[in-house]
């Protein structure tokens, strides 16, 4: 259930990426603005013309089935457009409908993806009635609806742009808590973030992106140092040990 990307390029945008990500890793993003970070995401699943191969689950992403990666590829983009007045419970419905796993299922689903992301309270209200974080919460269920179960998704892989962007601080640690339990289950996960503090607290393993390159990867406690962020951000930064975790915290010079 692996994700191998060779030599994945976009004209102007991205230059011979590769990279492996293996099941269950979560794999973090990170690299100024305009460095790719978005690009390759859609590059991988096909929403962009690119060259270069992306291997999941041991094929070819591009040779799969539309209905087999309905049910297994779920993408958060960086921005969502709905216009139409659907409650919070029908736009995560949505993610469903390549499964027929059925109505009482579905809806057991549809509970469980809202309760992870803390909108059960909001299911009945229309979603163009709520705040950009709570519209963002109610995207991110559905994502997750549409790969809840391993026994109707079978390999999954899960692409999230910026998924906190919008969040306070407690519903980022929600978001970043669901996701290593995901990840624990199997789930391939590669998020795009610009905390690199909460990237490194988060990710098994980051990339990160310089000028559609891949400027350097590995541990969260390698890849976030002062020399490298300086060359990657072109920034003064501090780079400290959390107190509680030894994960990397930037500072901001």
């Amino acid at each position: 259930m692996s994700l191998s990307l060779r030599d994945i390029s976009v004209p102007g945008r991205l230059h011979d990426v590769t990279l492996d990500v293996a099941a269950g890793e979560r794999l973090g993003l990170i690299g100024p603005n305009g460095a790719g970070k978005s690009t390759l995401i859609r590059a991988i699943i096909g929403d962009i013309a690119a060259t270069g191969h992306v291997v999941f689950d041991g094929q070819r992403l591009a040779a799969w089935p539309r209905a087999r990666r309905a049910r297994s590829v779920a993408c958060l983009a960086q921005q969502q457009t709905l216009a139409f007045p659907l409650s919070a419970r029908e736009v995560i419905a949505l993610a469903r409908a390549p499964h027929a796993t059925g109505r009482t299922v579905d809806d057991q689903i549809v509970a469980a993806a809202a309760h992870a992301m803390d909108i059960s309270h909001l299911l009945t209200r229309a979603y163009t009635r709520l705040s950009g974080g709570e519209r963002q919460r109610v995207q991110l269920a559905r994502v997750l609806a549409q790969i809840w179960r391993a026994e109707d998704a079978g390999a999954r892989l899960l692409l999230l742009d910026e998924p906190v962007a919008a969040l306070d601080i407690a519903h980022q640690s929600r978001v970043m808590t669901t996701l290593a339990g995901l990840a624990e289950q199997g789930v391939t996960v590669v998020f795009v973030l610009h905390d690199v503090s909460l990237a490194a607290a988060h990710a098994d393993r980051l990339v990160a992106l310089r000028d559609g390159r891949l400027a350097t990867a590995g541990p969260p406690d390698e890849v976030v140092t002062e020399a490298n962020l300086a060359h990657v951000f072109a920034a003064a930064t501090r780079v400290i040990a959390h107190p509680d975790t030894g994960h990397p915290v930037v500072l901001h010079g």
